[in-house]
């Protein structure tokens, strides 16, 4: 298969039922990362994050804890969580479209407590990874990536 057929075929296996409807969303856009409001504590919005990707078919790879990280060196640093999770069924045709995409793969999730102490949800935003990789047609798949990770962050409320 050509790899755009490839690549809409992943979007309609893995995102095709994601929608952002429901619960108004805030959007931060920086340095290629989209910033979504998380819940009321990092564990509690990590805990239902992951919760969240299982769900949908992603495996989870890893679930590291920065601040523990700090307080094994004596440091201090804000509570911040990373998730580590994908499905090959999704990342594969990525790939096979733009073979370095395998460097922003699997997935990722920051939920850390800012100097305000709000809660936000980092992902990779797709239009920059789309932009990032060379993607053809780029279009269909940022609307239905973005409208996954509101998804996933929105259950992660």
């Amino acid at each position: 298969m050509r790899p755009v057929f490839i690549l809409i075929a992943f979007i309609v296996f893995l995102l095709g039922s994601c929608t952002s409807e429901g619960k108004d969303h805030h959007h931060e856009q920086a340095n290629g990362l989209l910033i979504l409001e998380g819940g009321e504590t990092v564990a509690q919005t990590m805990d239902r994050l992951e919760q969240a990707a299982t769900a949908r078919g992603f495996k989870v790879f890893a679930r590291i804890d920065h601040q523990a990280g700090a307080e094994s060196i004596d440091q201090a640093l804000r509570p911040t969580q990373l998730l580590i999770f994908g499905n090959p069924a999704g990342g594969t045709p990525l790939m096979q479209a733009a073979q370095s995409f395998g460097i922003d793969l699997p997935l990722k999730a920051l939920v850390y407590e800012d100097e305000t102490g709000a809660i936000k949800i980092a992902f990779n935003d797709p239009r920059f990874l789309a932009q990032r990789h060379g993607l053809p047609n780029p279009e269909r798949m940022i609307q239905k990536m973005t409208g996954l990770l509101e998804a996933l962050a929105q259950a992660a409320q």
